[in-house]
């Protein structure tokens, strides 16, 4: 059962995206963008202001943990399409590109320096202060926000519109894609590669680390530190030369990258080797998001693009579903075979959505 649990509990947080992401549209659409994103982070830092008292406590149980950790992703799952539109509200459309990467930085960073820090600072100074500097981070959030303008946000609001329900909302945002943006549809089929079939390697890095490295825990640390690198070069140069004309090729491609280097990585006892192919596959996945993110931005007008992220970040509410099979699967093989299992059917999937998708192929 080692698998099962590691990997379930590391993607439960995406769970509540698939109650919240409809929502989550419709209120960007509807409302000030750049208020709801400091609304949602004002009640994170009292969340977990909230959870640093409990955890000093001697009330705490494990089912608060499991709380703490779906109520942080139903408001992570308003936030961060959020965070993404309103690059696109304070840069020109030229501009979108490579803006948009260095927002990237804050989860490649996180990555790279999230787990030390916040391993550090439970050993010397316990989980309150861990919690509490949570806190205080999600309101730096908002007195930044604070000070930001929205410049190439619409602000035209149209009168007939204002009449219509959340519902109505939500189901005109879908018709305009259907009708107009069938691309973007398309474009969410291939997602699935990176961000639900893929995804959960990274849960099961520490079960690889014991079994295939024979290393001490913490070394599964350092591999998702890795991941964090990986990221952070692919930022790097796409915020420094942009991305090319034929993005839907991008796309293919990428994802095929990432699933070889997954499959690659499933059998690397080698330490190096290990490094190096895990963060070949973070650069490739990191590459596809930024170029998806753009794509987004730069084709759909601003009175759709909450509703349109929204639509395409709500197939990461399936990633539970997706982790607890990949979990079982390592209980039953083991680590190594469940991650080339995943770089397969990636491989695959890729390989189909090339042959099937024609609007993708066309995406420039």
């Amino acid at each position: 059962m080692g698998g099962l649990l590691v990997v379930s509990v590391g993607a439960i947080n995406t769970l509540p995206s698939l109650a919240v992401s409809p929502l989550t549209g419709v209120l960007g659409d509807r409302l000030d963008r750049r208020k709801l994103v400091m609304t949602v982070q004002a009640g994170a830092a009292a969340l977990a202001l909230a959870f640093a008292f409990l955890a000093d406590s001697e009330l705490v149980r494990p089912w608060h943990a499991y709380a703490y950790v779906l109520i942080s992703g139903a408001l992570l799952a308003i936030t961060q399409p959020m965070q993404q539109v309103l690059v696109s509200n304070t840069v020109p459309r030229e501009a979108v590109s490579n803006a948009y990467a260095i927002s990237v930085l804050t989860i490649t960073g996180t990555r790279i320096f999230g787990p030390f820090v916040g391993g550090l600072l439970i050993f010397w100074l316990g989980y309150f202060w861990n919690f509490a500097l949570e806190a205080v981070l999600y309101l730096g959030v908002v007195l930044f926000l604070l000070t930001i303008r929205l410049r190439y946000a619409d602000t035209t609001r149209d009168q007939e519109r204002q009449r219509f329900t959340p519902l109505a909302d939500f189901r005109e945002g879908l018709l305009y894609l259907w009708r107009q943006q069938r691309e973007i549809l398309q474009m969410m089929v291939v997602s699935v590669i990176p961000n639900t079939i893929l995804h959960p390697v990274w849960f099961l890095l520490p079960l690889f680390t014991a079994q295939v490295l024979h290393a001490d825990v913490d070394m599964g640390g350092y591999l998702l530190a890795v991941t964090g690198f990986g990221g952070f070069v692919s930022t790097m140069i796409i915020a420094s030369f942009g991305l090319p004309r034929w993005r839907g090729y991008l796309l293919l491609l990428t994802a095929a990258s990432s699933s070889l280097c997954t499959m690659a990585f499933s059998h690397s006892s080698w330490l190096p080797a290990a490094f190096v192919f895990l963060a070949l596959m973070s650069l490739f996945q990191s590459h596809y998001r930024t170029t998806q993110g753009t794509v987004v931005l730069t084709v759909v007008p601003d009175r759709f693009r909450a509703r349109t992220m929204s639509v395409v970040a709500y197939e990461r509410g399936f990633l539970t579903v997706a982790s607890v099979l990949v979990g079982a699967w390592a209980d039953f093989t083991d680590a190594s075979i469940a991650i080339l299992t995943l770089g397969a059917l990636g491989l695959a999937a890729t390989a189909a959505c090339a042959a099937a998708l024609p609007r993708v192929r066309r995406l420039e």
